[in-house]
């Protein structure tokens, strides 16, 4: 069950038929009828399963004691972080880290069991930190779990541990927050070198203050303002970590980043009721209600901050990382559950996703609108974030499969915004927003729905979801590696096709870092190659804007210029007289900076 397009050339000094590249990429919401991810049949292991442009080539299962019955939530894999040649994948019963010598076939290195949920996770050196929000996590990392109101061996926060030994990480004393983790993100100040700082959010309940010393509950579910007390909702922790001692991390500010301005009211924001009906007709679930962040993404280059904070989408300032400024807020009535956030490379750009029914539910129906449980594309200009589009995986999925937009990053195409996304059991959609106002999908990766342990369909309950699917799918180094809750660990490869092109995808494999975690994004740079050279020429033939006799010329010396590099001067002569054929402006614009560019390099 597999859809492919064609690969359509390899390098600038192979190109042939180059006026193919002129396609007409289909719209979203325009998902033919025969496309192969509707109606898979359902399956574990084995399972069905439908691609275009992307292939699956490994897939590694969970093992004890990290496998359970599909559904199972003391069990399933969560979020992705990566260092080296090593993939740290989150579970909510501890970590696991895979060995990625062989980019293709990763082979599984530690399991180190320590429960608690969610297991979001980040690395950054040799330390790992990973967020725990249930009330059965515990300081020793026991599976006996924390019983009662209170107790003084639960572990909710933040915990830290040393892998400069990855087969023997050690934990640190970590940091103990009033709603535990959810989620963490890594914001590093270039001014600051011997720090770096952990915005956390929490979305849990509120801990006794006997348990923890300053927690103080508060009613959310209300629209007066609540200006008196120090609740521990409407904040996020910052949590301040020494490299040089990072034992002793410690929350240095609880930033109150919802409040009202003119009226100095904590919950300043979108304070939505419970009961309140979605478009749907239902009730929102999760309820689009800001008391605290789901996640946020740092963009150090700019610093800044998206969060995606329950009922809003938020913009901060964070040039003092300690007291983060909020500078724009927005909300949408199509949003349930404002979950993550992602920046486009250049930090112009922000996509929010929305994960209404909570990422438990069926809501890629034939039912459900495309602006449901989707994506929310903004452009950012100034201070401000402007809307621009939705986009939403286009196929319909059954009511038994979980879907709806999850954990995403981008594929780092010089020239293009591309976005490799999870959708649970919506499989995968890799998107191009480099026009906000029209994403487009190239390729997708889907299985059928999980049928274990129980049947699908089930005569006893046909709305059964068995839970499964893409929790995160990231690029890193190459390869797009999946997070999936109930099958494991995936790796993919993206293919060649009318809409990626070879020197586009070599372009991005040059891109090589050590570490990568999808929430802290750090702006990527290419080295000038002949590869995004190509990327930038394939680009401007597709866009229309390299054509006749300019395109055949600019060709010709670019074909002329890989046959002689490492020949010194004709190489960059050659290189200099295709940029001479080039205007300054648009894709030929920025084609002729990347030839000219590369002369220098090789100058």
């Amino acid at each position: 069950m597999h859809e492919r397009v064609s690969t359509t050339f390899r390098r600038v000094a192979g190109l042939t038929g180059v006026a193919a590249l002129v396609v007409a990429m289909v719209p979203l919401g325009a998902a033919a009828a025969e496309d192969p991810r509707v109606d898979l049949p359902p399956g574990y292991f084995p399972w069905s399963e439908a691609s275009s442009n992307i292939d699956l080539l490994d897939n590694d299962p969970r093992v004890a004691p990290f496998d359970a019955p599909p559904g199972n939530f003391g069990f399933v894999n969560s979020d992705l972080a990566f260092s080296g040649d090593r993939a740290f994948v989150g579970s909510f019963n501890g970590f696991q880290v895979y060995d990625l010598s062989d980019a293709t076939n990763p082979v599984l290195e530690t399991s180190f069991v320590c429960p608690g949920g969610q297991g979001d996770l980040s690395v950054y050196g040799d330390l790992l930190f990973m967020s725990v929000e249930e009330t059965r996590g515990r300081i020793d990392c026991g599976s006996q779990g924390a019983p009662g109101a209170v107790n003084l061996e639960r572990f909710r926060g933040i915990r830290i541990f040393d892998i400069s030994d990855v087969s023997n990480p050690v934990q640190l004393p970590g940091v103990q927050t009033c709603r535990g983790s959810h989620t963490h993100t890594i914001v590093t100040d270039p001014d600051d070198p011997d720090n770096i700082y952990l915005y956390n959010s929490g979305t849990s309940s509120v801990r006794s203050p006997d348990e923890l010393a300053g927690c103080e509950n508060a009613n959310v579910n209300t629209q007066d303002p609540v200006t008196t007390g120090n609740p521990t909702q409407w904040r996020i922790d910052v949590i301040k970590v020494p490299l040089a001692a990072p034992e002793t991390a410690a929350v240095v500010s609880q930033p109150r980043i919802f409040t009202d301005p003119d009226t100095g009211a904590f919950n300043g924001l979108q304070n939505t009721l419970p009961g309140t009906l979605h478009p749907a007709g239902t009730a929102y679930s999760p309820l689009p209600n800001t008391n605290t962040c789901h996640d946020v993404t740092s963009f150090p280059a700019k610093e800044l901050v998206a969060g995606a904070c329950q009922g809003n989408g938020i913009l901060l300032d964070t040039s003092d990382p300690v007291n983060p400024v909020r500078l724009d807020a927005v909300s949408d009535p199509n949003f349930s559950y404002w979950h993550s956030a992602t920046f486009n490379n250049d930090g112009t750009k922000v996509i929010f996703t929305d994960e209404w029914g909570g990422g438990t539910s069926a809501r890629c129906r034939a039912t459900d609108a495309p602006e449901w449980g989707a994506d929310a594309l903004f452009d950012i200009s100034g201070d401000q974030m402007d809307f621009a589009s939705y986009y939403k995986m286009p196929a319909v999925q059954t009511v038994n499969e979980n879907c709806v937009a999850h954990n995403s990053s981008l594929v780092p195409v010089p020239g293009r915004d591309i976005l490799v996304q999870a959708w649970y059991q919506g499989g995968l959609s890799v998107i191009d927003f480099s026009d906000t106002a029209n994403p487009v999908e190239i390729a997708y990766f889907d299985r059928g729905p999980v049928n274990s342990p129980f049947p699908i369909p089930d005569p006893t309950n046909p709305n059964r979801i068995n839970l499964g699917g893409l929790w995160s799918t990231y690029w890193y180094n190459g390869q797009v590696y999946g997070s999936e809750l109930a099958r494991g660990f995936d790796t993919f490869g993206l293919l060649t096709s009318d809409m990626l092109s070879e020197n586009e995808l070599d372009a991005a494999r040059e891109v090589q870092v050590e570490e990568f975690n999808a929430q802290h994004q750090l702006m990527t740079t290419w080295e000038p190659s002949f590869n995004v050279v190509g990327a930038y020429f394939d680009q401007a033939v597709r866009s229309g804007e390299l054509s006749g006799k300019t395109l055949k010329k600019v060709e010709s010396h670019l074909t002329r210029a890989e046959k002689l590099d490492g020949r010194g001067k004709s190489a960059v002569a050659q290189l200099k007289q295709a940029a001479k054929r080039l205007s300054d402006e648009g894709d030929q614009g920025e084609l002729k900076q990347a030839i000219l560019d590369l002369a220098e390099a090789l100058g």
